[in-house]
């Protein structure tokens, strides 16, 4: 490496570290605001999976303001029917360091959250295949329970989807409209895509230990309101894996397709038995995502199903991909706009 190129790398360097900096210091600014505010230090729990030998954790320890004791959204809160605006699931501060306690199957592990407040574990514990209930703990905050779904040794599919224009319809591709719903409209008025819970719930009931994952570019601040969507719309139980936006240790941006990429190599590695059907949307970049990890792990996954989009929805997301020449895979590739037809290439499938 030259002279030049050597300072270009050392002026990046500390760019990137006052990046870093100011990233830090605007949070602890955020932090200080909050607890000025009254927010109170929450744990949020997320559903996990894992095997019988082992279960990956998921939670944030964040500052988080309280509906007024008696008041409707305190009412709406204990009931489970919030209608949330988007940005509210942005005005939580994550805090970051926080040591959190996870007692799961009557073992207790003690982990510190990240700089984003993120517990992401896995935790060593013995446990029969099927539901069990994670507690995890921070101090000055109530107990958080996490539904963690235990696969079997002798479960042999499993469902790995998408959430943004795949079974609920975002257009996280449009930029202007991508903010609308994501921090302006209220989350009742999401809807969910046309036949992809009827289509999910029935893969379940002709698998009913098959896992469901949902695996999405979306922010963890994204995760509750996502998760009551889910359940509104009766799609199955899963575990949610999102991410995080912003600086990582190494990067300026995180990046989603990295994201997905990542967690299903990571699926490959946990379970290398397991076939999966893997549904997403041409509108963003599944088809290249999928498509490699299937030329990788062939033997891994059963089907490809892709949601189309609509003329409508291409236009504005600046056009999509085309439906490729699959023929070659020895993968089966399906695409249709709605669960619906999935359904009648995955009865030919013998999946249902």
């Amino acid at each position: 490496m030259d002279t030049a190129s050597q300072e270009i790398s050392l002026s990046g360097t500390r760019i990137f570290r006052l990046a870093h900096w100011l990233s830090n210091a605007i949070n602890n600014g955020r932090l200080k605001l909050a607890r000025r505010w009254k927010f109170e230090p929450k744990t949020i729990a997320y559903q996990g999976y894992g095997s019988t030998e082992w279960v990956r954790v998921l939670g944030r320890v964040v500052l988080a303001s309280k509906p007024v004791p008696g008041s409707r959204a305190d009412h709406a809160a204990k009931n489970g029917n919030q209608n949330i605006r988007g940005w509210r699931a942005f005005t939580s501060v994550p805090i970051p360091g926080s040591e959190v306690e996870i007692e799961i199957g009557g073992t207790v592990t003690k982990v510190r959250a990240d700089r984003g407040g993120l517990v992401d574990i896995d935790v060593e514990v013995s446990l029969s295949p099927g539901w069990h209930t994670a507690v995890l703990r921070s101090q000055g905050t109530e107990p958080a329970e996490a539904s963690i779904f235990v696969i079997g040794p002798e479960t042999k599919f499993g469902i790995v989807s998408d959430i943004d224009d795949t079974v609920m319809v975002t257009a996280l591709p449009r930029p202007f409209l991508a903010l609308w719903n994501t921090f302006v409209l209220s989350e009742r008025a999401r809807m969910a895509t046309p036949g992809m819970a009827v289509l999910l719930d029935r893969l379940i009931v002709e698998h009913p230990d098959a896992p469901v994952i949902y695996l999405s570019t979306g922010p963890w601040n994204a995760a509750p309101t996502l998760a009551r969507f889910l359940s509104r719309n009766m799609y199955p139980s899963g575990a949610l894996v999102l991410t995080d936006w912003g600086l990582t240790q190494d990067r300026w941006f995180r990046s989603g397709q990295d994201h997905k990429r990542k967690n299903l190599e990571r699926l490959a590695a946990e379970f290398p038995n397991m076939r999966w059907l893997l549904i997403g949307d041409n509108g963003q970049h599944d088809e290249q995502i999928y498509s490699a990890f299937t030329r990788k792990h062939g033997d891994k996954v059963f089907a490809i199903a892709i949601r189309q989009l609509s003329v409508s929805e291409s236009v504005f997301a600046g056009g999509h991909s085309e439906t490729g020449d699959h023929s070659a895979s020895a993968v089966p590739w399906i695409y249709s706009p709605d669960g619906a037809g999935m359904a009648r290439r995955l009865k030919e499938l013998k999946l249902i």
